[in-house]
């Protein structure tokens, strides 16, 4: 029998390692999107999913603009930094006119109401995306423009995925400290509570459904142009199964919690890492939803969810 070096074994774990928390800070910051709207208005937004992914072609859009990435015009800071902010401040204008127009006349309808209304959402973001920009795979091109990385221990960790843990990192500690230690998170956890009650006690409670909204698909811009830096392609389609692994890191969490969110998103993306590099690609998925019918047979309300308790 031939024996693998240590080392070998080492590296692969690591860079299995650096490839789940990847996916996993994409995963989290959907999965954050999904969490807010369920604990201010316990609905499942399945049209999440496709603001990602149209916020990953406004990050693309962005990148076409200015030069594309053979010979970008402006700096790549400079460009970064557009993207993102392009992609998330259309994401969440989108996200707001999604509430307006889809889902405020349906807050006291039968659950089944709002909830086959974001389904038509979705399929409605789907085929805009496919008229407008057709079927093809459009590719970012990082290594165009955002080549290299940082050497750690035996393997080479691009810059691309650097930036993309350390900016969902960051984006998750922004959100958790507005709605910790702002008014308008407070605002936020009172109506996730008692709605009712917060808009007696002189809450505006469609300001802050509105905001939720628009913070939540900030968050899912900022993944959909994380998600075109580190694996190129994005697609009319690409909002589906990352809503649908988004929606399993909340669940996994705890639906309703944002720390719950976030180590839902990693965990889930770890699994699938682990997965493809120990098991093979093929059973990726369904090792993953495993996990996700485990968690509901033997912890319903997820790893740090409570039943007791319902949390933005």
């Amino acid at each position: 029998m031939v024996e693998v070096p240590l080392a070998v074994n080492s590296d692969f774990l690591l860079l299995q390692l650096v490839n789940g928390l990847t996916l996993g800070s994409v995963y989290a910051l959907i999965a954050l999107g999904y969490s807010m709207v369920y604990g201010i208005l316990k609905l499942l937004n399945f049209a999440h999913g496709d603001v990602y992914m149209m916020g990953a072609f406004m990050g693309y859009g962005v990148l076409v603009a200015f030069g594309g990435p053979a010979a970008p015009t402006i700096p790549i800071v400079l460009l970064l930094t557009l993207m993102f902010l392009a992609a998330m401040l259309g994401s969440g204008l989108l996200g707001v006119t999604i509430e307006r127009f889809a889902y405020r006349r349906l807050r006291n309808a039968p659950r089944i109401a709002p909830l086959i209304t974001a389904l038509g959402v979705s399929f409605f973001l789907q085929s805009t995306a496919l008229l407008l920009f057709g079927p093809r795979f459009r590719s970012y091109a990082t290594f165009e423009f955002l080549s290299g990385g940082v050497q750690v221990a035996g393997i080479r960790v691009a810059y691309t995925r650097i930036l993309v843990i350390v900016s969902a990192f960051l984006l998750m500690l922004a959100l958790t400290f507005l709605v910790n230690r702002t008014k308008l998170g407070k605002a936020m956890r009172a109506v996730s509570y008692d709605r009712e009650a917060a808009a007696m006690m002189g809450i505006d409670v469609d300001r802050v459904i509105v905001a939720t909204f628009f913070i939540g698909s900030i968050l899912a811009g900022a993944a959909g142009v994380m998600f075109g830096l580190v694996f190129f392609s994005v697609f009319h389609l690409m909002g589906f199964t990352a809503g649908l692994k988004g929606f399993t890191a909340a669940v996994v969490g705890g639906i309703g919690h944002i720390p719950g969110a976030m180590l839902g998103g990693l965990l889930i993306g770890l699994a699938e890492a682990f997965s493809a590099g120990y098991v093979s690609s093929t059973f990726q998925d369904l090792i993953v939803f495993s996990i996700l019918v485990a968690v509901m047979l033997f912890r319903p309300t997820g790893l740090l969810g409570k039943a007791d308790i319902r949390k933005v």
